[in-house]
């Protein structure tokens, strides 16, 4: 009989949607049909299972196909290729589903792949290893064994605690605060901070933050689909290091597969006695409930997650009062993350001491990032604190789409900042990303090339804000409304001198007066791209041009007739049937139909399509208020 080999088919949300859920039928059926065939080495049924496991990370080749103990790794993997997968076990891989490596060499095992090579998997250390509905997997890797060596041993919470101050863990939510220091204040307050009425101790609560919300952020989604397990260990390693006996995890109603793989993991720990009345026999109770998210961007804000929980309108509230004191129905109260929670069972199996090892001084462990936008390896990747912008983006992400210049790229999601070229060698952590005018956030990573325009990048990230503002406060309510309105102005060709001084006071007024991080952080991107940028402010207003041909009322689109190919691209992407030419003739644009879209430029492969600035009277034909007449109005 054959070696016994694992088939480990990717089922995340992005390759479910590229039917990884059929490659896996079909992979069972394979396997199914060789136990009876005898195909190739395969001899048995038992010879090789099928697992479906969490994300891989590597999202645009999906699906992928793992195959253990032979640690080959198949990439856009479709139903057909099933019986040839299942006839080359334990003899040749299947080539034609190999990666190519930048050097265009084949390449079979995971970590050869260079968008995997120098990532260093600590939070996604399970997912694409386990299925994530079986418990059993989660335990073969080590899953459980520190929550029940503390609970039997009846650690100290203090030892624990101190564990997690040791490591120097920072939560990955965004803000940054010392998960120990968070911790100890909440146990601090629950046992000696005040009584109930009837004078014992305080009850304290528990929460995960999955509310994650930033555009082409997936990391926390992946984590929950993957390994909900990990995030459940350690969420109960937090309650009992602070003495809770309720937590929620406030899951995004969005995320559907994250909801039915922690409902199910939830179930099964519960039946195993790692959750529930009676903790492994020891009368400890820990009751773990799901709260769907509110659908509001201002949720992912703790205490307006807080009062969402509470069945309130999730707004927030002022800071001055920590909910590590008084938070959930005003008790103390430890909101985590989920990259944060995951983390936890890694720091405390390991020691903290040896985890504050990696990363950076004051940035200990690995961060978590979704990678995507104009670079040619998109996906989710894991790499120690310290690793530079560059080395995320060129030698992991393989630099950027077509070979075009590298122009920005904004981390920290809708409230970060966009960083440019000349900081690319910038070590990526907490304080080095704010010191730049940017964030971690919760590790969102969009790269930009020259084709993008940073003032509409700007427009964009704010009209998202001022959308999602709950409204509570009026900086942040009015403030970014007039950002908005200031900046439509300018990529619509309306801007006036003094426009972005005008932004900048705003923007400083909001950091200043906003009554939550969302208000405070929300400028972020507009002084960001002043402060790196401020040129292409200035051609859009005294010039009325879009130095990188987006904004449609600054551009007009042509056709260098020498360098089109005649390949026809432009032309059956146009919308308007704008474009004319043949084999025999010159591709050219009629300005009469063209509406500046840029999906001609778009999809040219030559550098044919080009831009240069509209008639200057055509975009400005409706300026002539003041920039402070547009704050006044």
């Amino acid at each position: 009989m054959s070696e016994t080999r694992t088939l480990l088919v990717c089922c995340g949300t992005g390759c479910l949607a590229n039917h990884a859920s059929e490659v896996a039928d079909a992979l069972e059926a394979a396997v199914a049909a060789a136990g009876v065939d005898a195909v190739v080495g395969v001899e048995a049924s038992d010879a090789a299972t099928v697992k479906r496991t969490g994300c891989n990370g590597f999202c645009e080749n999906g699906p992928i196909v793992k195959v253990h103990p032979d640690d080959i790794s198949y990439y856009k993997v479709r139903p057909k290729h099933a019986e040839k997968i299942v006839a080359s076990l334990g003899g040749e891989p299947v080539k034609a589903l190999l990666y190519r490596n930048d050097e265009k060499q084949l390449v079979t095992r995971q970590l050869d792949n260079p968008f995997y090579a120098s990532q260093r998997k600590i939070a996604l250390r399970n997912i694409g290893e386990i299925d994530p509905l079986v418990i059993e997997d989660y335990q073969e890797r080590g899953g459980y064994v520190v929550l029940e060596r503390i609970i039997r041993e009846a650690v100290p919470p203090e030892t624990v605690i101190q564990e997690l101050i040791d490591s120097g863990l920072r939560g990955r939510g965004g803000a940054g605060f010392p998960t120990g220091i968070k911790w100890k204040t909440a146990a601090g307050y629950a046992r000696g901070g005040g009584a109930d009425a009837d004078g014992g101790q305080l009850p304290a609560f528990v929460c995960c933050n999955g509310d994650e919300g930033d555009p082409g952020a997936f990391m926390d989604r992946s984590i929950l689909e993957g390994d909900p397990h990990g995030v459940i260990e350690g969420l109960a390693i937090c309650a009992y290091a602070v003495g809770a006996e309720q937590g929620f995890l406030y899951i995004r109603d969005e995320y559907g597969l994250a909801l039915k793989n922690v409902s199910a993991a939830l179930a099964s720990a519960e039946e195993r006695g790692f959750i529930g009345d009676d903790i492994l026999g020891t009368g400890r109770k820990l009751h773990l409930e799901i709260v769907r998210g509110g659908g509001a961007f201002v949720c992912g804000e703790s205490t307006a997650l807080m009062q969402s929980i509470e069945g309130q309108l999730g707004e927030p509230r002022a800071k001055y009062i920590r909910s590590a004191q008084r938070g959930l129905w005003d008790y103390p109260t430890v909101l985590n993350n989920v990259e944060t929670l995951v983390n936890v069972p890694y720091i405390l199996a390991c020691g903290g001491a040896e985890y504050a090892k990696l990363g950076t001084a004051r940035s200990s462990g690995t961060k978590v990032f979704s990678l995507v936008g104009k670079v040619n390896r998109t996906g989710l990747i894991e790499v120690p604190m310290g690793a530079t912008l560059r080395h995320l983006i060129f030698d992991i992400g393989g630099g950027i789409k077509n070979d075009r210049a590298f122009k920005a790229v904004q981390t920290g999601g809708p409230s970060g900042g966009c960083i440019p070229e000349q900081y690319l060698d910038l070590e990526v952590d907490f304080d080095g990303l704010t010191e730049k005018g940017a964030m971690m956030g919760s590790g969102g990573m969009i790269v930009m090339d020259d084709h993008d325009c940073m003032v509409e990048v700007a427009r964009y990230y704010v009209g998202f804000l001022a959308e999602e503002s709950c409204g509570k406060c009026t900086p942040c309510r009015e403030g970014l409304r007039h950002m908005q309105a200031i900046l439509t102005d300018i990529t619509e060709g309306r801007g006036q001198p003094g426009d972005i001084e005008l932004l900048e006071r705003l923007g400083h007024t909001l950091q200043q007066a906003s009554l939550c991080e969302l208000g405070k952080t929300a400028p972020n991107p507009v002084l960001s791209t002043i402060k790196y940028f401020r040129d292409e402010y200035e051609a859009h207003i005294t010039a009325g041009v879009c130095p990188a041909g987006v904004c449609p009322e600054l551009t007009d689109f042509y056709i260098d007739a020498e360098a089109c190919t005649s390949c026809n691209a432009c032309k059956k992407a146009c919308p308007t049937g704008a474009i004319e030419g043949d084999k025999e003739r010159a591709y050219v644009i009629d300005m009469a139909l063209c509406i500046s879209c840029g999906s001609c430029r778009a999809a040219c492969r030559f550098d044919s399509v080009c831009t240069r600035g509209k008639a200057r009277g055509k975009a400005a034909a409706g300026a002539g208020t003041s920039a402070e007449g547009k704050v006044a109005s």
